[in-house]
């Protein structure tokens, strides 16, 4: 009996983990039984179940719970193959490191992602930093191949769009986007000199 107990326990804590790794808003709820059994829900169907926990949205979000920033930006960047000085100089320039930052124009998120460029890129929660981080990398990403991985012109691209640059095939003569330019570099310049630190 107490052998069987066991495997119905080990069954049922497998099913809860299986459920932790679902989509979901909701919570987790616990019973146990008159023989012992603990049994887990998101649906209770008794006043004796008892909250235990929210289920996780998604994997994502419970990736992000376990990484630091640092890590998600190597992680991500490693994966496209843009360097990770690059993607956090973009990101101290764009948002000084907020993932609730949101401009004038409605970019959003640590990488100032535009709800267009957000959409296309696949993002979810812009202001989730795992998610806007893997959009706005692999925007840039895209953006470096399209400009043969010259990064002034694919850091303007970022702030300005495709099309200025290719008209000029050069950093456009467009203020806020020369300053932009300017400031990421002299960040990746320092990260790359320097460490990661911000």
């Amino acid at each position: 009996m107490q052998g069987r107990k066991t495997i119905r326990t080990s069954f049922l804590t497998t099913v809860l983990i299986l459920l932790l790794c679902q989509q979901a808003v909701s919570a987790i709820y616990r019973y146990t039984d008159k023989d012992g059994v603990i049994h887990f829900t998101n649906a209770p169907t008794s006043p004796d179940y008892e909250w235990v926990m929210h289920e996780t949205r998604d994997l994502e979000a419970a990736r992000n719970t376990v990484l630091s920033l640092d890590e998600i930006i190597a992680r991500v960047s490693r994966n496209y193959g843009v360097e990770e000085h690059l993607v956090k100089a973009i990101i101290k320039v764009e948002s000084d490191f907020d993932p609730d930052a949101v401009s004038e124009d409605g970019a959003r998120g640590l990488m100032q992602l535009m709800p267009g460029t957000a959409r296309l890129m696949g993002v979810r929660d812009v202001h989730d930093p795992y998610e806007n981080i893997l959009g706005g990398v692999r925007y840039l990403s895209r953006l470096l191949k399209s400009f043969s991985w010259n990064i002034p012109l694919a850091v303007a691209a970022y702030n300005a769009g495709s099309g200025p640059v290719r008209k000029h095939m050069a950093v456009p003569p467009i203020k806020e986007t020369r300053q932009f330019v300017k400031k990421v570099l002299h960040y990746y310049e320092k990260y790359r000199n320097a460490g990661m630190e911000r």
